[in-house]
């Protein structure tokens, strides 16, 4: 069975921008447009339905492009690819390490992801502290590349490596998928204090995108939290020692050499860091080019656009929380979260060339904001 499915770029035109959509059956043999294949990914929607996913490139601004789905079980197609060593999940295209997920490291705290690459296949964030690279700053050992965490849940640290901290703790598999637009990787995490008691339980979601090498990487991040069994409050304190999507930079790209820009004009931490933004940037130079890192919140976050504890010298995180220290004590961002409810926070991460003028950063939070219609039939 055919369904026709009509993309309508909107006001902006796209160019490698995921769309999803939910259609009736078991998944999609085929995605074609103008007679030609176009890659696509499906996965259980529930009820009897599918979630399609695919890319949507070079369309025009105010025009539109039909595709036929044909319905079926979704074949093995080539694309990225998984590999769990019992410690990282491997993603890998072609047979060339993209980056991994750390996610049972006993050097570590909790999950990270390393090594991140730009589009040349060079670090841009740091190695530090799991490689010892010379010329590389050594401070702040908790900053593992790419992470999850925050610093005050009911009292303990969540955030730091020091002694006494709280710790995240793996606890399974929801999904782990493959496919020629995406890598899902679904995953259940325990958040404990320092003993080993349960704090929050997490559903941790990452979706990688397989972009042209050429094109960077394009990164989806899912966090759900919810309090644990038999914790009646957790609460979500003051405090800028956190930020629910983290990046440590590579040294090189740290500010001044670098450049800290966000989607309301600031630049570096003077006019970035405890400011409201939809977007945040962080460029510089990497092995004599320039490229950069860009956190999106997404609208749907709690606590939209959210703060940014940006600095200088190579940390930038998403951080709704800590607003004493954002806006000198004339608000307090403490939130409380009762037993039974849950707080849901969205971002993207895009790895790309050049600055964040260069990204179209702009027109990239539009994508992920406001993604083109999908009309079915």
């Amino acid at each position: 069975m055919d369904i026709k499915l009509t993309v309508q770029a909107g006001v902006r035109a796209r160019h490698l921008c995921p769309v999803a959509v939910v259609l009736a059956g078991d998944g999609v043999t085929a995605l074609t447009s103008g007679g030609q294949p176009v890659p696509c990914q499906t996965r259980p929607a529930g009820a009897g339905k599918c979630e399609l996913r695919f890319l949507v490139n070079d369309l025009p601004a105010g025009a539109k492009r039909e595709y036929v789905a044909t319905l079926g079980k979704s074949p093995e197609a080539a694309g990225l690819t998984l590999k769990d060593t019992g410690s990282a999940i491997e993603v890998a295209d072609g047979g060339d390490l993209l980056t991994a997920y750390h996610y049972l490291d006993p050097k570590a705290a909790r999950p990270y992801w390393f090594p991140v690459l730009d589009p040349r296949g060079k670090r841009v964030t740091r190695a530090f502290p799991m490689e010892t690279i010379e010329g590389e700053d050594h401070d702040h050992k908790h900053h593992r590349s790419l992470w999850v965490a925050y610093g005050d849940l009911n009292g303990s640290d969540n955030w730091s490596e020091e002694e006494n901290c709280a710790t995240q703790a793996h606890q399974g598999w929801n999904e782990l998928t493959s496919g020629p637009v995406a890598v899902v990787i679904d995953q259940n995490v325990v958040w404990r204090k320092h003993l080993g008691e349960p704090v929050l339980n997490e559903r941790r979601l990452w979706r990688f995108y397989h972009l042209p090498k050429e094109a960077g990487c394009l990164w989806d991040l899912e966090v759900d939290l919810t309090p644990a069994k038999d914790v009646p409050e957790v609460v979500f304190g003051d405090t800028k020692e956190g930020g629910l999507c983290s990046i440590r930079v590579a040294t090189s790209m740290d500010a001044p050499k670098g450049r800290i820009r966000n989607s309301a004009g600031g630049v570096d931490e003077g006019e970035c860091w405890g400011k409201r933004a939809h977007w945040c940037d962080y460029s510089g130079p990497v092995a004599g080019e320039w490229s950069g890192i860009t956190i999106y919140d997404h609208p749907t976050s709690f606590r939209h656009p959210t703060w940014w504890h940006v600095r200088n010298y190579g940390l930038m995180t998403a951080n709704c929380f800590g607003l004493s220290f954002f806006t000198d004590k004339r608000e307090n961002g403490t939130h409380r979260l009762a037993a039974g409810e849950t707080l849901h926070f969205r971002y993207r991460v895009q790895i790309h060339s050049g600055d964040c003028d260069v990204a179209q950063t702009n027109t990239k939070f539009q994508d992920y904001a406001n993604p083109p219609a999908v009309k079915v039939g």
